[in-house]
């Protein structure tokens, strides 16, 4: 019988590839299967898709009970098996990495429409992250969809040649090659879509073939496309389509041509899939979901992070979330190095008046990139592992004259370096600069082994000959092309290198173009990626500003993604949640022309952390917060219902204090200007308006400070030891100014609950201070010493070096127990547009009339 059953559950899956799962059951039903038998093949595919809606990653927020038919490829597949047996031979691991994808692909397709519905229009987003293999998450999908029975494909590969062509040869190599009967293409490496003469060669039902089509978003281009596919309307009404948008905040969202002609695309498509896949997801979010637009109205899916994959926090650390503990946010690792301020002028013009006649000149910073570039790719020659190209980026200007300018003094300093290498002193430099970079960042950190200077001289001369000097840009005849054999290569470039394309073996980077908006400044981040077989050599080169932005951006992303699991875990659709982004002072969430439907969205402080970590180191400003920090102290102890004295641990509380103290503080303690998130205007705000409905009208007031720490008296009988809190050490520091990145530890924001909190986690923290202080706010003191000596091993940290002692400040709101007025600003989707309708149930248990 179950040999019987097993046969019987074969028919219906190969029914399922003409039909969706409720026509397949009919079917069933029509061949004369027994009803029992019906249920037992339903019930098997109700587990398979429950596999598929329960996978761990990745996580996706989806709208309403979408039909799951797809569960997984099959056995008479042909295009996902020719993937995967490329990725074996390319050493991709089966049990972690292939199964990985073959999961996350799985989860994309099967949010997709069964591609012989009467029609449907589906729109969705995949976030992934910068250079992390979303071409293949897609092309997976791609191979997939064909499988199953899509027919059209269509990639829309950025706004630049080299993207796009890169693109197609990658769909030719991993689609085309291995099934080429099954492939038939409307675009080649060559040549971007112009109209054929006959559609119906390509969709009349002679054609068994899948049609791939990959273009630029150009409005010519499309234009030409879209007036093609409305001239063959006649043949598409049965061509289930999927499009994939490639860098879909780019171009895409709020352009007056593009979009309008991706609509009308799918217009001609009465069975079509949009799907776009980014990174930097911040302008998708923002546009307006009930418009008829590309919102992401039918699912977003939030890609996992790759093992071996270095973003944004791994390389520039990023700032504690609230509910995290300090001690487990990472500084990043020591590959960051500083361009001192006074260097840009000389790599940039500074005005547009100074572009024509710049020439650049090699700083002193500049020439150690390019010379540990020489460096690490001998070093890569010696171990022989990993990818055999080996490229460094130079990115100062947008302008193609800036980058032509630097053609000529590049040259130079190779022809120079290939003379010296029998200089003494050259090599003397060579093996100070080596050293010193090997000790910053051991080897061993990444399970490699130190490649010895003298193995790696005997590979310089090789490096030097086989180097290039290549100017990308959109006016330059030069390309990196990794086609044909490994390349050496000192990339100078703006736009054409700044999104989506993948430069093979980037191994240093020497980056000041400052740039405005979020996802343009993470898209910048060519090197991010895998760096397999040299993860300890690469090196950022960029002004300590730079990498503050990049700092914030990975704090800014790690909460993009957060927001999505927690929607995911919620129940909300794409069309109610609206995922919060934190404001910067010096840049923007995306483009202004993206940010039309945007708002500054409401989002809450209740169960929140606001804490201090950047501050002045100037006398006036810190005696200035000295003083408010004693006056609180005053004011806490006349007005405190209980004193509680644990000086023994560092601590003081005072319990139970009037609302007006903690606000009247916020009026004259100061925070940094560069700290959106801590505004006092805001925050006091906030208090009053909790205040006016019940809750916030008391509050504790703490000190925290360390017992083995010098005193610090706040007013006679109140003293602490002052606390240790190092900077963020950087080698041009900004005068006046200091990141200690975190001040409160996890501890302290339960320090006046009662019992034993140690072993509390932070929702444990959130939960208890409900239970036990539900009303009352908790306000913490941290008096810092001006010195702050980073402790053994800190290498990333340097002394605060205040001139006065600095106060820190923590505020830990308590959860409301419903709705909560919210101040923060956040940038979000403005929903006041969407008409949400709750269904009517009521039918279903009314009489049957």
């Amino acid at each position: 019988m179950t040999d019987e059953f097993d046969e019987m559950y074969e028919t219906f899956k190969a029914i399922l590839d003409a039909f969706p799962p409720s026509e397949a059951v009919k079917r069933l039903e029509q061949m004369g299967v027994q009803p029992e038998v019906i249920q037992q093949i339903r019930d098997r595919h109700e587990q398979q898709t429950i596999r598929i809606k329960e996978l761990e990653e990745p996580h996706a927020v989806v709208l309403g009970n979408r039909d799951t038919w797809y569960t997984g490829p099959q056995p008479k597949d042909k295009c996902w098996p020719a993937i995967e047996d490329m990725l074996l031979k390319d050493g991709w691991s089966k049990d972690t990495a292939i199964r990985n994808l073959d999961d996350s692909s799985t989860r994309v397709v099967s949010l997709l429409n069964h591609p012989k519905e009467k029609a449907f229009s589906t729109r969705g987003l995949v976030v992934g992250y910068v250079q992390s293999g979303k071409t293949t998450n897609f092309t997976s999908v791609m191979a997939k969809a064909a499988d199953r029975g899509y027919k059209l494909f269509i990639v829309l590969a950025g706004i630049h040649n080299g993207l796009r062509r890169q693109t197609q040869a990658r769909l030719v190599q991993q689609l085309v090659e291995p099934n080429p009967s099954l492939w038939s293409q409307l675009t080649d490496l060559d040549k971007d879509f112009t109209p054929q003469a006959n559609p119906a060669s390509y969709f009349g039902k002679s054609n068994k073939t899948h049609v791939l089509c990959v273009v630029k978003k150009n409005a010519t281009v499309l234009r030409k496309l879209s007036g093609w596919l409305d001239k063959a309307s006649d043949y598409l009404k049965d061509c289930p389509a999927l499009i994939i948008d490639d860098e879909a905040d780019q171009a895409t969202v709020a352009t007056k041509s593009i979009n309008p002609l991706i609509l009308n695309m799918m217009k001609s498509l009465p069975r079509s899939a949009y799907v776009g896949y980014t990174a930097s997801p911040f302008a998708n979010l923002l546009i307006d979901p009930s418009a008829e637009d590309l919102y992401p109205r039918d699912f977003v899916v939030n890609l996992p992070k790759p093992e071996g994959h270095f973003g944004t926090e791994v390389l520039f650390g990023r700032y504690a979330l609230d509910g995290e503990d300090p001690d487990q946010v990472d500084d990043g690792h020591d590959m960051i190095r500083s361009v001192p301020e006074d260097d840009v002028p000389c790599v940039r013009p500074e005005t547009k008046a100074d572009i024509e006649g710049f020439e650049p000149v090699i700083t002193d910073t500049l020439r150690t990139a390019v010379e540990y570039f020489w460096l690490v790719t001998a070093a890569r020659r010696v171990r022989r592992t990993g990818n055999p190209h080996s490229t460094m980026l130079i990115h100062t200007s947008v302008n193609t004259a800036v980058h032509n300018s630097f053609e000529r003094p590049l040259k130079h300093l190779l022809n120079r370096a290939a003379h010296a290498l029998n200089d003494a002193v050259f090599l003397s430099r060579l093996r100070d600069l080596w050293d010193q970079e090997t000790a910053r960042v051991p080897a061993e950190d990444f399970g490699e082994t130190k490649v010895p200077f003298d193995e790696l001289v005997a590979e310089l001369p090789g490096v030097l000959r086989s180097c290039r000097i290549i100017m990308d840009n959109s006016s330059s005849e030069a390309r990196l092309d990794y086609e044909n054999g490994p390349v050496v290569a000192i990339a100078v470039g703006g736009n054409t290198l700044s999104r989506g394309l993948t430069l093979e073996g980037l191994s240093v980077s020497y980056f000041v173009r400052a740039v405005s908006a979020y996802d343009t400044l993470l898209q910048m981040g060519r090197w991010f990626g895998f760096r397999n077989g040299y993860a300890d050599l690469p090196r950022i080169w960029m002004t300590d500003e730079l990498a503050e932005w990049f700092r914030h951006l990975a704090t800014v992303e790690t909460e993009m993604r957060r927001d999505i699991d927690i929607y995911m875990t919620e129940s909300e659709t794409p069309l109610t949640f609206a995922v919060r982004l934190r404001t910067h002072p010096a840049l923007r969430v995306t483009a202004a022309a993206k940010m039309r439907d945007a708002v500054t969205a409401a989002s809450s402080y209740g169960g929140q952390r606001v804490q201090t970590h950047y501050f002045h180191t100037n006398a006036d400003w810190l005696r200035g917060n000295i003083t408010a920090a004693r006056n609180l102290v005053t004011a806490a102890i006349s007005n405190a219902v209980r004193m509680e004295d644990r000086s023994g641990d560092g601590r003081f509380i005072f319990r139970d204090v009037p609302y007006d103290v903690v606000t009247d503080f916020l009026t004259t303690y100061k925070f940094h200007e560069k700290s959106p998130e801590n505004d006092a205007d805001l925050i006091s705000g906030y208090i009053r308006k909790r205040v006016a409905v019940g809750s916030l009208r008391r509050w504790n007031v703490a000190i925290v400070g360390n017992p083995a720490g010098e005193p610090f008296s706040f007013i006679p009988g109140v003293s602490v030891g002052r606390n240790i809190r190092s900077r963020v050490a950087v080698t041009n520091p900004t005068p006046d100014f200091a990141d200690i990145k975190t001040l409160m530890s996890r501890r302290d924001a339960a320090v006046d609950l009662a019992g034993d909190i140690s072993k509390l986690t932070e929702s444990g923290i959130i939960e208890e201070r409900r239970r036990q202080l539900p009303d009352t706010g908790l306000l913490v003191l941290y008096p810092i010493d001006k010195t702050s000596e980073p402790g053994p091993g800190k290498k990333l940290r340097a002394p605060l070096n205040a001139e006065e002692d600095v106060i820190g400040v923590g505020l830990v709101f308590p959860k409301p127990h419903g709705g909560d007025s919210t101040v923060e600003k956040y940038i979000s989707a403005d929903l006041s547009g969407v008409r949400l309708e709750d269904e009517d149930f009521s039918l279903l248990e009314g009489e049957d009339a």
